[in-house]
């Protein structure tokens, strides 16, 4: 798996607390204004979600993501969970796959793991029978997991709406049945907009949180996820986020933090 693809698929975990997405996007149509749609502002909807964000203890849900290349005509979809806590110790993160589609192939066993303790992010890998940890923050700085995918996209949620909408142009698409759907286009001068052109976010208006995020790069990439069977603020043990190397793995590969030489 190569960087750019692991990088970015770890940002989309993390998003859930802004965006979302979903296996198919035909499977849930646009929603489009109608004649009895709610009148809530696009800022209203998401004052809502970054209030909902910001105070979030614990979240837990069954996961899918596709992963599309329209020019190569090639598509990727692992199904697996996401869960996230809030310790003394600092926040904390942890995303299993267990099951992998190509194209249009029938589904596979594939199992993966990525857990992010505020220090450091570890991926078990159980085809190659392999661990990678990578440092990404100083022991005594240790990074909120929202934080550390905001250095590569914008947590909505956790960003305000003034800092928001600094990088992007925002429409509140339409509101029906419990879900806001809210459209987000790069703006020319945005930090972003070498890498995105934008994101569609569908929020789940009785817990203020995202449901379904589309997110388009400007190399044409789709990155979906769906975010199924929410859980909020549900106890979650802090050992569900122990790392524990498999029996028959071989010696972990370290990544330490690169250091800036002033």
């Amino acid at each position: 798996m190569n960087v750019i693809y692991t990088s970015r698929m770890l940002i989309v975990w993390v998003v859930v607390f802004g965006m979302c997405g979903l296996a198919s996007c035909a499977e849930v149509p646009a929603v489009r204004p109608s004649a009895d749609t709610n009148t809530s502002s696009v800022d209203s909807v998401l004052e809502d979600l970054h209030s909902a964000a910001e105070n979030l203890r614990t979240y837990q849900c069954k996961l899918e993501y596709l992963f599309s290349q329209p020019v190569l005509e090639s598509k990727t979809l692992r199904k697996g969970t996401l869960q996230y806590a809030r310790f003394n110790s600092g926040s904390k993160l942890r995303i299993g796959f267990d099951t992998l589609v190509q194209d249009d192939g029938p589904p596979q066993k594939y199992v993966e793991s990525y857990v992010f303790d505020g220090q450091w992010l570890t991926h078990i890998d159980y085809q190659i029978k392999q661990v990678r940890k990578k440092q990404l923050a100083e022991a005594n700085e240790p990074v909120d997991a929202f934080e550390l995918a905001k250095r590569n996209f914008p947590i909505i949620g956790f960003d305000k709406t003034e800092d928001l909408k600094r990088q992007f142009e925002s429409e509140l698409v339409g509101e029906t049945n419990g879900i806001a759907q809210v459209h987000l286009k790069v703006r020319p001068d945005s930090e972003y907009a070498d890498e995105y052109e934008s994101a569609d976010i569908w929020i789940d208006e009785a817990i203020d949180l995202p449901s379904k995020l589309v997110v388009v790069s400007t190399e044409g990439d789709i990155y979906e996820i769906s975010f199924i069977e929410p859980k909020v603020d549900e106890p979650i043990s802090e050992k569900v986020f122990e790392v524990t190397i498999p029996a028959g793995f071989g010696k972990p590969e370290i990544i330490p933090l690169k250091k800036v030489n002033l």
